[in-house]
C-alpha cells in the first residue's frame, strides 16, 4: 500500500481513476515525479517492444527514428544511445533537430529540406541502417527499403502519411533480406502487454532511474484545458510529451 506506481492502460486514461491489471503496473523509477513517470511509461513500452524484443537493437548497430521530436522519438533516441547504437532521426524543423542532437542523436535530418534516405546512405557509406522505427507508413515505404542495410528491419508503428496502401517492392525486400513488421500497442492481448511491461521493468527502468534516460516534457495542461493541449499537439511545434493533470490529485 502507498507505493507510487504508473501503468500501461488500454485506453480511458483521461479518467480521474483507472483500474489496471497488476502485471501492467510499474514502480515509479528512482526519484521521478508522477508527471515524469507519466511521460515515459507508454513511450518506454512502445520503444522496448519494437526495438528491444524481437531482433533487438544492439551495440554497434544503427537506427533511424522517424519523428525524433515526438514523445516516442525523444525516448527512443536516449534508449538507443544507451544501447550503444548509432542514432539517426528526422524532424520537421531545425530547432527540433537541435533538440534531438542534444538528446544523443548522431545526425538529425530536417525532412522539410533534406531527403532522409539520401542522407542516411551518405552517412553510412551506402550501407544503410539496421533498424527503422517508422510513424509515417506508406508514404515512406520505398525510401525505407532503400536505406535499410542488408538483413535490416523496418517497424511501422503509425500511419501519419497516406492511408492508401502502396505496393511492396518484393525484389528489393528479397535481395536485401529485409524484414517489415507493423505493430500496435493498445490492441495487444493482455499477456503480451504484461510481458512487455516486465521487460521494461527489468531492462529499461534502471536506465530511467539512473537518469540515463530523462523524460522530455513539452508542456503540462490542466484536464479542463485538454482541448488546448490537443490544439498544441496538432500544431506540430512540440518536442516531447504534452501532459494532462487533474489539479484535484496533483
Amino acid at each position: 500500500m502507498g507505493d507510487r506506481v504508473c501503468t500501461l492502460v488500454a485506453g480511458g486514461a483521461y479518467a480521474e481513476r483507472v483500474v489496471a491489471p497488476a502485471d501492467q503496473l510499474l514502480p515509479v523509477p528512482g526519484d521521478l515525479s508522477l508527471l515524469e513517470a507519466a511521460a515515459v511509461t507508454e513511450a518506454a513500452c512502445t520503444v522496448y517492444s519494437n526495438l528491444g524484443m524481437k531482433e533487438p537493437l544492439a551495440a554497434g548497430m544503427s537506427v533511424l527514428i522517424q519523428g525524433g521530436g515526438s514523445g516516442i522519438g525523444t525516448f527512443a533516441i536516449q534508449w538507443a544511445r544507451a544501447m550503444g547504437a548509432q542514432v539517426f532521426v528526422t524532424a520537421g524543423s531545425d530547432e527540433k533537430c537541435a533538440r534531438c542532437l542534444n538528446l544523443g542523436a548522431q545526425r538529425a535530418i530536417n525532412y522539410r529540406r533534406e531527403d532522409f534516405s539520401r542522407v542516411i546512405l551518405e552517412e553510412t557509406g551506402g550501407r544503410g541502417v539496421d533498424r527503422i522505427l517508422d510513424i509515417v507508413g506508406a508514404d515512406y515505404l520505398e525510401s525505407h527499403l532503400r536505406c535499410l542495410a542488408h538483413d535490416g528491419r523496418l517497424v511501422i508503428i503509425g500511419r501519419m502519411g497516406s492511408t492508401v496502401d502502396l505496393p511492396l517492392n518484393l525484389g528489393l525486400l528479397m535481395m536485401k533480406r529485409l524484414t517489415v513488421a507493423a505493430t500496435t500497442l493498445r490492441a495487444r492481448p493482455h499477456a503480451q502487454k504484461a510481458t512487455i511491461v516486465r521487460g521494461v521493468r527489468d531492462h529499461v527502468w534502471p536506465l530511467v532511474a539512473e537518469r540515463r534516460i530523462r523524460p522530455v516534457i513539452d508542456s503540462v495542461f490542466s484536464m479542463r484545458d485538454a482541448a488546448d493541449a490537443h490544439r498544441l499537439l496538432a500544431s506540430g511545434r512540440t518536442v516531447g510529451k504534452v501532459l494532462l493533470t487533474n489539479p484535484q490529485f496533483s
